[in-house]
């Protein structure tokens, strides 16, 4: 599935001494119109990366909104043959859990909105306050449902998206696969989103990069802090990257469900971690659309959650903050 809304961290990963017993592998290929990159470390110095591929093809068979037979394509046809599958389903119940618990400021149903916008795949805009009135009747998590293994709509106009929790949940997939095969330190990149398992061979944590936002889109990447990282997930979302200027106007890719329009707040990117790649992908969205101050007293309320924020003064410059758990991981911070 391609990724459509979210900033990328940059993998830091430093030269260790191994020790015999075990080796470092690492796998690099393509999956959701993205990349993949993977290091493991194993006595058995296996190659999995033919398994891993496979699984990744089954995860775009089950949620891929570009695979015409997947899954959650016939759900959106209204398919009544469907039958659902582990992963559409546990995207459905995260999906559904994270718009609860922030209030639908994440929602899987806004996706042909999104295309509205000009942020779907072909980029093509074709939005008004008539059309996006008609979108939001058909958009609203509250709406949709799975009873007995199938799909309950109000309305069969409504569609779904997991492009927001879909790329963290075939993360957390590949873990589980790896931790079956015994083994457990590992890290596993999916289009940005992260999970870092176990240690590195030398003994220490996994650094991962969380980039500075930039002024211009087409800006170098460059890093606001490294983080270093253990039995933890990390993603991050950001809104200057995937944005247009018309008549004046700067629209950012992250639709807001209750308004139906871009997002406009003073929240550049946040960086969220949480035990579940999944859980940490949708929340970095959600926090997107709830903007610096309603994010930082919820995920200060959530126990689960650590976040860094990244947002711009009145005076347009950039200022930071980090909970205390997050902080507590940050190894380097730059200006």
């Amino acid at each position: 599935m391609n990724k459509l809304f979210f900033v990328l961290p940059i993998i830091l990963m430093g030269c260790s001494l191994l020790p015999k017993s075990e080796k470092k592998i690492q796998l690099m290929g393509e999956a959701q119109g993205t990349y993949y990159s993977i290091t493991y470390f194993d006595q058995q110095e296996r190659d999995l990366q033919l398994e891993i591929d496979s699984i990744l093809d089954d995860f775009d068979m089950s949620v891929s909104l570009w695979v015409p037979e997947s899954v959650l394509s016939r759900v959106n046809r209204n398919d009544s043959t469907v039958s659902l599958d582990k992963n559409f389903i546990g995207n459905f119940d995260i999906s559904e859990d994270v718009a609860g618990k922030t209030a639908g400021a994440f929602d899987f149903t806004i996706g042909k909105l999104v295309k509205a916008w000009g942020f779907g795949y072909d980029h093509t805009r074709n939005i008004d306050s008539l059309l996006v009135d008609s979108l939001l009747q058909i958009s609203g998590y509250r709406k949709v449902k799975i009873v007995n293994n199938r799909v309950v709509k109000e309305n069969p106009l409504i569609t779904f998206d997991f492009n927001a929790v879909a790329q963290g949940y075939s993360v957390d997939v590949v873990a589980d696969y790896l931790e079956s095969k015994g083994i457990t330190n590992y890290l596993i990149d999916i289009g940005g989103e992260v999970k870092a398992h176990g240690i590195k061979a030398d003994g220490s944590k996994w650094r991962i990069g969380v980039e500075k936002p930039a002024k211009h889109k087409d800006d170098e990447r460059d890093l606001k802090a490294v983080v270093e990282l253990e039995d933890i997930s990390i993603a991050t979302s950001g809104n200057y990257r995937k944005f247009y200027v018309e008549n004046g106007i700067r629209y950012s890719h992250t639709i807001n469900p209750h308004t139906g329009y871009p997002a406009r707040n003073r929240l550049l990117s946040v960086s969220v971690l949480h035990k579940s790649t999944a859980y940490a992908d949708a929340f970095a969205t959600s926090f997107m659309v709830m903007g610096y101050e309603r994010s930082k007293q919820f995920v200060e309320k959530e126990p689960d959650l650590e976040a860094f924020f990244i947002y711009s003064t009145p005076g347009g410059e950039y200022a930071t903050y980090a909970t205390q758990g997050f902080k507590s991981k940050i190894s380097q911070e730059f200006d």
